[in-house]
């Protein structure tokens, strides 16, 4: 099991917030209501928008303070490349160490997630979706390779889904059929899956964010 400090809780949970929208590009953010909110001091916070800062999740504007970058769609392409070649690389891993422990949680986590979606609670289905795929990267247990995908779930135009609605329902069938293959032990087909689960969600991310770096 997995020790997080108050400092890496804090972290992830603003990078959860950051990723779901529920802290929306341009939104400023004030130390003092983020621990509020999360029901902390003032120190775990600053030192986790440190680390958030140096990963691009927040940018630092003079005479301003901190708020969430803008999405550049111009790099929108690479930064798919990149996590198919990394998280590739990440769940290969995974699933040659996974558990049949792990898979069971992964298993709750979907359940989770299924009544999230059928609930129609955006940012909660979101978040689900960031915990799962982590909970997964994690178990490769390559860290410096989590940490650079990170970044790039930091730069990723995930907002620019066409139909939410419709994206939802596919990212709860797409994340049942990972499991499935883990389940039955297909490790190569597991990997497949989380391929495609990506390539899909880049399909319909980029009919809206390549218009928009073409202008």
């Amino acid at each position: 099991m997995i020790f997080l400090t108050k400092l890496d809780q804090v972290a992830e949970r603003l990078r959860e917030r950051i990723i779901s929208g529920e802290y929306g590009r341009g939104d400023k953010l004030k130390q003092a209501d983020i621990a509020a909110e999360l029901g902390v001091s003032i120190t775990p916070v600053r030192e986790a928008l440190k680390v958030l800062e140096m990963e691009g999740f927040v940018a630092s504007v003079p005479h301003k303070g901190l708020s969430v970058p803008d999405i550049d769609p111009e790099n929108a392409r690479e930064i798919f490349e990149l996590r198919v070649l990394l998280e590739r690389d990440l769940v290969e891993r995974a699933v040659a160490r996974i558990t049949k422990a792990q898979i069971e949680e992964l298993r709750e986590m979907h359940r989770q997630l299924s009544k999230l979606v059928k609930e129609r609670e955006v940012y909660p289905v979101r978040v689900a979706n960031v915990r799962f795929h982590f909970y997964l990267y994690e178990i490769a247990d390559r860290p410096q390779t989590l940490q650079f995908v990170r970044v790039l779930w930091a730069k990723y135009p995930f907002n620019f889904h066409d139909d939410q609605a419709v994206r939802f329902k596919h990212l709860q069938q797409e994340h049942g059929e990972i499991i499935r293959k883990l389940e039955a032990g297909d490790k190569k087909a597991a990997v497949a899956a989380m391929i495609d689960h990506i390539e899909t969600g880049w399909v319909r991310v980029s009919k809206n964010v390549l218009p928009v770096a073409r202008k």
